[in-house]
């Protein structure tokens, strides 16, 4: 197989305060969400092989980086993204509770300054992702 660089990457910022569960879960519903909106083409995604003939389907070959920062840095690094028309998604506090139902009307009932972030998931080019992101440490 030939190498050719990726023209893209996903970066997911997560809130370094919040415990390792529900980091994960925001996680999850962003990456979901952003996969979601972008043509699969530009995700690259491939099928890996092992040497027993299994099939590992659908990884992308194209760099995924975890970031940590705070609610306020990532509420920061959304207003970045949507004034420089990136494609994201990211993940609040009101987006947790028994039912989705419940997480809509939170939501719908918290004023945008009053939401506390639990993550960004960003799409773009490399380049101009990295240029947004490149203050914020690697998730640990």
């Amino acid at each position: 197989m030939e190498y050719i660089e990726p023209k893209y990457k996903l970066v997911a910022v997560l809130n370094k305060k919040i415990e390792i569960g529900r980091a994960m879960n925001a996680l999850a519903h962003m990456a979901v969400g952003i996969g979601g909106s972008t043509k699969s083409n530009l995700l690259r995604l491939q099928d890996y092989h092992d040497a027993d003939g299994e099939k590992h389907p659908s990884i992308s070959d194209i760099p995924f980086i975890v970031l940590r920062a705070n609610s306020s840095q990532i509420q920061k690094l959304r207003e970045i993204a949507k004034a420089e028309s990136f494609l994201f998604t990211n993940f609040t506090d009101t987006m947790l509770g028994e039912t989705y139902v419940d997480q809509h009307a939170k939501t719908s009932l918290t004023k945008a300054e009053d939401l506390q972030y639990f993550g960004i998931c960003l799409f773009g080019e490399s380049k101009k992702v990295s240029k947004i992101t490149r203050k914020f440490s690697l998730y640990r």
